[in-house]
């Protein structure tokens, strides 16, 4: 006979489970406040974010100064100014390029059109040129049509790239304080807080700030291999904007996965334009082989500590933070991750169990070799 469902532990399960759920609905409305106290906060928080990205990349410099001797002040203002020359120099590597070939690119676009006209022509879609023609008179109205909302469009790009501007130098400005007196804010954060927080919150941001660090220079040290290896593959095929394109691929390695696949997306398509299928598919082939060497070489040997993420967390992340927030968000996407999974990790620290100590049975403890894995005193 099966035994019966006992009232009192049901009403046990139901009260945990109820309590649970409270709890959890506590978090989803704190994480809920806390997510539109960033949003309504964004203008700051973009530059404070930025900046501290960018320190990241420029600390190593800066500490090798300091460490010689330099006024912090002087260290910081030499890096910044180094900083500022090397993204004008990346600026007009891009520009310049671009300027002189965007005729050949505009007439390539224009002779895959005209291939593709013809290739519609004829079998197997056997499609005439009148239908074609009205196809794309249809287009040209659609888009005479929406002429205003492109006039609206090309406002608000100028906005953005004005806020982008502000948001720039206020990165800038911010990297610099960063760099001078950096050093000085754990210390100071320590006297700021009571108790155990004077301890903890200090020790959560150095690992923050360290996984960070390795994230950024990890993947500024991949993606400039990439730019490289891919930059040659495309300079012996002859395909133009080499130089744009490889700094594209250096710029998209920040965002792992998704960056990776935009970029060789990019240059696949210029390839097709301008060289044609057969060189299209050697740039394909290229990308490929660059991108397992990364996966498989590079990034194991440059990330020696790594970020302790599974491959899926990162795409999962990257795809969340882009639904939530763009370009920004995937941007941003990793970073959190991982310091999401530093304070988690510190979490779980401070809410283990302390481990058992072996019983004393009263036998005399073995003054031999210590047993293979076992730790050696200091």
């Amino acid at each position: 006979m099966p035994a019966k469902v006992s009232a009192a532990k049901s009403r046990a399960a139901l009260h945990i489970s109820a309590r649970v759920c409270a709890e959890l609905l506590l978090v989803l409305v704190a994480v809920a406040v806390a997510l539109w106290l960033l949003d309504r906060m964004w203008s700051v928080v973009w530059p404070l974010t930025l900046g501290l990205l960018l320190t990241t990349l420029t600390w190593p410099p800066t500490r090798f100064l300091r460490r010689r001797g330099w006024p912090p002040a002087l260290a910081a203002g030499l890096v910044t100014v180094l900083f500022l020359l090397v993204a004008a120099g990346v600026v007009a590597l891009i520009a310049v390029p671009v300027a002189s070939q965007s005729g050949e690119l505009t007439d390539g676009v224009v002779e895959g059109v005209q291939r593709l006209r013809e290739w519609a022509a004829g079998p197997p879609l056997n499609i005439g040129h009148a239908e074609i023609d009205r196809a794309f008179d249809s287009g040209v109205d659609r888009a005479q049509e929406g002429l205003g909302s492109a006039v609206s469009a090309l406002v608000s790009g100028v906005n953005t790239v004005v806020n982008g501007v502000i948001t720039a130098v206020l990165a800038l400005f911010l990297m610099f304080f960063f760099l001078k007196d950096g050093p000085r804010f754990l210390p100071w954060l320590s006297r700021q807080l009571p108790g155990r927080l004077a301890t903890d919150i200090p020790t959560v941001a150095a690992r923050g700030w360290n996984t960070l660090g390795s994230f950024v220079r990890s993947q500024a040290a991949v993606g400039l291999i990439d730019a490289v290896l891919i930059g040659i593959g495309l300079w012996i095929l002859d395909v133009p904007l080499v130089l744009p394109l490889a700094v594209l691929t250096f710029v998209t390695a920040f965002v792992p996965i998704v960056g990776a696949l935009f970029a060789g997306l990019v240059a696949v398509l210029i390839a097709l334009v301008s060289n044609g299928l057969t060189d299209a598919l050697i740039v394909l082939a290229i990308i490929v082989v660059v991108q397992q060497l990364e996966g498989n070489v590079f990034q194991p040997m440059i990330q020696s500590r790594g970020l302790g993420l599974h491959a899926a967390v990162i795409l999962l992340a990257v795809t969340l933070g882009g639904n939530m927030a763009g370009i920004v968000g995937s941007l941003l996407a990793v970073p959190v991750t991982a310091l999401i999974a530093v304070v988690w990790g510190y979490v779980r620290e401070q809410l283990a169990e302390p481990p058992a100590e072996p019983e004393d049975d009263g036998e005399p403890e073995d003054d031999g070799e210590p047993m293979p894995g076992a730790a050696l005193p200091s």
